[in-house]
């Protein structure tokens, strides 16, 4: 008995679904490289003193910290919903000023998980550029 085997159908994802999973990837990273970081030796008790590298914890370091956080958390929903020129634009501005930030959180004693994540996250944030920069025209 011979059966075809039929071909599978090639979607075409959206910019905006593509850019929006990048963010949403970058996130999981972001998050859990943070976790990850408590399980090294003398991190807990750093934070129990107050301390996260250089920096005291305080109200206005935590919000800080929160802003960062939230504006790669929203730019998951901003790339669904924003008109193409803006979120384009917005999409490039953010994961451009990302890549810094990123680099600079090795900062300090950096294990390999952390430099590991680094590399991942400013890849999806090169992604992120790539596509928002590749954005397909209309009537081109």
């Amino acid at each position: 008995m011979h059966t075809q085997q039929s071909e599978l159908q090639k979607m075409k994802v959206s910019t905006q679904l593509k850019l929006a999973s990048l963010w949403t990837s970058l996130m999981f990273l972001y998050i859990y490289v943070d976790y990850f970081h408590l399980y090294m030796p003398g991190k807990l008790a750093d934070i129990q003193n107050g301390r996260v590298y250089v920096f005291d914890i305080t109200p206005g370091f935590l919000s800080i910290a929160l802003v960062s956080l939230t504006i790669s958390a929203l730019m998951i929903f901003l790339s669904v919903v924003l008109p193409a020129a803006i979120n384009r634009k917005l999409n490039m501005i953010i994961a451009v000023t990302y890549i810094p930030y990123t680099l600079y959180n090795l900062a300090g004693e950096a294990w390999i998980h952390m430099i590991f994540g680094a590399v991942v996250e400013v890849v999806l944030l090169g992604l992120i550029i790539w596509y928002a920069w590749k954005w397909p025209r209309v009537g081109v």
